[in-house]
């Protein structure tokens, strides 16, 4: 195992050009075993999230503002983990590896687009989830293709501008001393504890940039929930409550993932690193949330299952 070079600066100070990314150390076998779990964990993610979107594409049923923001949502899962998954199955093999500072840095943006777009997508969903329940009459002219496109693109053009100021001052601090990163990713945090430079202003655009990406989504998806389920609990038979509830049962699900693994790695990052946890919790969101997304939208939706029985009746059509 090699560490990067470091590229000295005056008489006694030395400014890292390159990171070394420990990944998971351990034994040999106890690293192919990892390696192995983990390209299998890929493939499925990209397996799983590719019938999503093509299911959605190609089955008229499925042509509904719901299942567009779930194929959005499959789209961007591929992304998520093709941005951390190959880099991480290398470092894996070799025991570690380097990173030069421009693609840690790309790599850091790219990763926190995809998690501020899965920010604004679920809160984009929850309201969707309220206008169909709360207000069903005006659904379709409310929620047209049109607007769901725009309301996509929206997200996907907020979350690429928020995030790139916040890389434009990262890519102005001064890494110096150690260049070793215990983590499988350039994540944030490790970057901060290894900079040399005043991060105030960082920590400011940090402040407001969570704001912008995790509370004003939150605030929307509470909002959202609280007319939803005050307008579950007016239905008189329970068997129309749980119907309707199970239309928004498996964004809850995602939601409650997602929510709970970010705000435990970021909200509580202090007790977190230092039960050493942080890794696992990050492999939940970068690695094993993007496989378990398309899993519970399609074993809890019976559209998506019967549109995966005609495709498979289709294909049997054809080759016999």
């Amino acid at each position: 195992m090699t560490v990067p070079d470091l590229c000295c600066v005056g008489n006694n100070l030395t400014t890292v050009t390159q990171f070394f990314l420990l990944g998971f150390p351990g034994s040999h076998v106890a690293r192919i075993f990892l390696f192995c779990l983990f390209l299998v964990v890929y493939c499925g993610t990209i397996f799983g999230n590719l019938l999503i979107i093509v299911l959605v594409s190609t089955s008229r049923s499925l042509h509904t503002p719901m299942y567009f923001f779930i194929s959005q949502l499959s789209v961007n899962d591929i992304l998520l983990a093709t941005y951390i998954s190959p880099n991480m199955l290398h470092i894996l093999l070799d025991n570690g590896g380097t990173i030069t500072f421009a693609a840690c840095i790309a790599q850091f943006y790219f990763f926190s687009t995809a998690e501020a777009f899965e920010c604004f997508l679920l809160a984009v969903m929850s309201y969707d989830r309220y206008v169909a329940i709360c207000n069903p009459l005006h659904y379709n002219s409310i929620m047209t293709s049109g607007r769901c496109t725009e309301l996509s693109t929206v997200c996907w053009l907020v979350s690429f501008s928020i995030i790139f100021t916040d890389i434009i001052t990262i890519s102005k601090l001064s890494f110096c001393g150690t260049n070793v990163i215990d983590h499988f990713f350039c994540d944030l945090l490790p970057l901060q504890e290894m900079t040399c430079s005043d991060i105030f202003i960082l920590r400011l655009e940090i402040f407001f940039l969570s704001i912008i990406s995790v509370i004003i989504p939150t605030i929307i998806i509470i909002l959202s929930y609280t007319y939803i389920i005050v307008t579950i609990l007016r239905i008189s038979s329970s068997t129309g409550r749980q119907k309707t509830f199970s239309t928004c049962s498996s964004h809850l699900i995602v939601v409650s993932i997602f929510y709970w693994t970010m705000f435990s790695v970021y909200v509580f990052p202090t007790k977190v690193n230092r039960l050493n946890i942080s890794k696992i919790l990050s492999l939940l969101y970068t690695v094993f949330t993007p496989l378990i997304n398309p899993i519970i939208y399609s074993l809890r939706n019976t559209n998506i299952r019967k549109a995966v029985k005609n495709i498979i009746k289709n294909c049997k059509g054809k080759f016999v």
